[in-house]
């Protein structure tokens, strides 16, 4: 009886099988179309019958950029790379503590509930989580038992302690970048810059730091650094193996990019117009929109893919600066400039790397990624925003910089058409004026999230 229901099962699966041929040839065959969201937003239709777009013509296959990583008979340990791709033997003794802690941290996130920590001691008032804090405590233990180290500076705290007096390096690092989107379970991660004690932390800038590194904590716990000779990955426990493995080597972005990461987004509907033209810019080329709201992961992209661009503008009292430069934007600046990318604190154009360092808890503004879009991102935006971006207060642009008392004008594109971005009007908005700031604080294109 068990052959028998065996032999019909696999009848079964084999006349499927032949079901889910015929259906696809038939659909190439014939003219079977899906609607084109486009023509509903405006957007001239592909040339097709019944002012559809088929299938064939969506292109789906061609933006989701899967990786095209093909498996090596045998993957380098990331002791055996730091040896031969770090020069300095106390920074690769640093290093490799660090990446350890990595691994402890990435463990802990498998093991822990999130919720808030019982006691909340960022003085930032950021919100703490379980994970936040136990995070930063190993970071720490590694600062006091490590004699290599100076001084260390926590995201969480506002001060630069000194821990060894005749240590070689200075430590920056976010201990947990992503708290706002960890109890979604989506990737976040620890970032690290390490800085020489000849320069220090305050009055140094990010090219001077001597090395950065990034854990990016997901369905697999990734680790970029920069090395002697460009930016490498490291996977942990893959293949059989129970630490580090080289997964990636001598990454580079290329500068040409077709995904894009647009933070700070309520910006381009008031405050900055040249950032809504711009995004306006990479709707209508059918750019991809990769973006998590974390800025581990949405940088990260950037390495696996080899190409991205994270763009985050000042905006003004409604939407200031937030990310901080020690602690993450100079040590991502260093990475993605490494391999072959660029970086721009959207005030001057000027690269991260270069604005002095001049508070712990400095913050800054940023583009980063793609050289190409970098340049984009600079032509366009950074003219509105040495005019003074609209703030608003109850709906009303305020006196506040060079657009003072400007209503925003609408900004369809040159051919007369609204760009879908725009489409859909905030709750609470009338005649395109912008909501409240309470509203525009919680509610439509709020994803000021870093």
């Amino acid at each position: 009886r068990l052959s028998q229901l065996a032999a019909r099962l696999a009848s079964t699966m084999r006349c499927s099988c032949s079901l889910l041929l015929l259906l696809g040839s038939a659909l190439r065959a014939s003219s079977f179309s899906v609607p084109c969201h486009a023509a509903a937003s405006g957007r001239p239709a592909a040339a097709t019958s019944r002012g559809t777009v088929s299938l064939a013509d969506v292109g789906a296959a061609s933006t989701a950029f899967y990786t095209d990583e093909v498996r090596k008979e045998s993957y380098p340990s990331m002791a055996d790379v730091l040896d031969a791709k770090v020069a300095d033997p106390d920074l690769r003794r640093l290093m490799l503590t660090l990446f350890g802690t990595f691994a402890t941290v990435s463990a802990a996130l498998r093991a822990e509930l999130v919720v808030k920590a019982e006691e909340q001691k960022s003085v930032f008032g950021d919100v703490q989580l379980g994970v936040d804090v136990l995070a930063d405590q190993l970071l720490w233990d590694v600062c006091r038992s490590e004699p290599l180290i100076k001084t260390g500076s926590s995201e969480e705290a506002p001060d630069v302690r000194e821990m060894h007096a005749g240590g070689r390096f200075c430590l920056c690092w976010d201990p947990l970048d992503g708290s706002a989107i960890v109890d979604n379970n989506w990737a976040v991660g620890t970032i690290i810059g390490i800085w020489p004690a000849a320069t220090g932390v305050i009055g140094a800038t990010g090219r001077d730091q001597v090395a950065s590194m990034v854990a990016n904590y997901g369905p697999r716990t990734t680790a970029f650094a920069t090395l002697d000779d460009g930016v490498y990955e490291f996977t942990l426990g893959v293949g059989g193996a129970d630490g580090w493995l080289c997964s990636r080597e001598r990454v580079r972005i290329s500068p040409q990019s077709r995904i894009f990461s647009p933070a700070n987004l309520r910006t381009a509907r008031h405050e900055l117009p040249g950032y809504g033209e711009l995004i306006d810019f990479w709707l209508d080329q059918r750019y991809t929109l990769r973006f998590c709201g974390g800025l581990v992961p949405d940088i990260c992209q950037q390495f696996s893919k080899g190409q991205g661009v994270l763009t985050n503008p000042p905006g003004g009292d409604t939407a200031p600066a937030k990310l901080r430069l020690a602690f993450e934007c100079a040590p991502f600046s260093l990475l993605v400039e490494a391999a072959g990318g660029k970086s721009s604190d959207a005030v001057t154009g000027g690269s991260v790397l270069d604005v002095p360092i001049e508070g712990i808890d400095q913050r800054t503004s940023i583009a980063i990624g793609s050289a190409d879009e970098v340049d984009r991102f600079n032509a366009l935006v950074l003219p509105s925003v040495r005019a003074g971006p609209i703030a608003y207060v109850d709906g009303q642009p305020t006196t506040h910089g060079l657009n003072a008392g400007k209503a925003p004008a609408p900004r369809p594109p040159q051919d007369g058409r609204r760009s879908p971005i725009f489409l859909a009007e905030p709750s609470g908005t009338e005649n395109g004026k912008a909501p409240p700031a309470s509203q525009q604080r919680g509610g439509w294109g709020d994803q000021n999230v870093y």
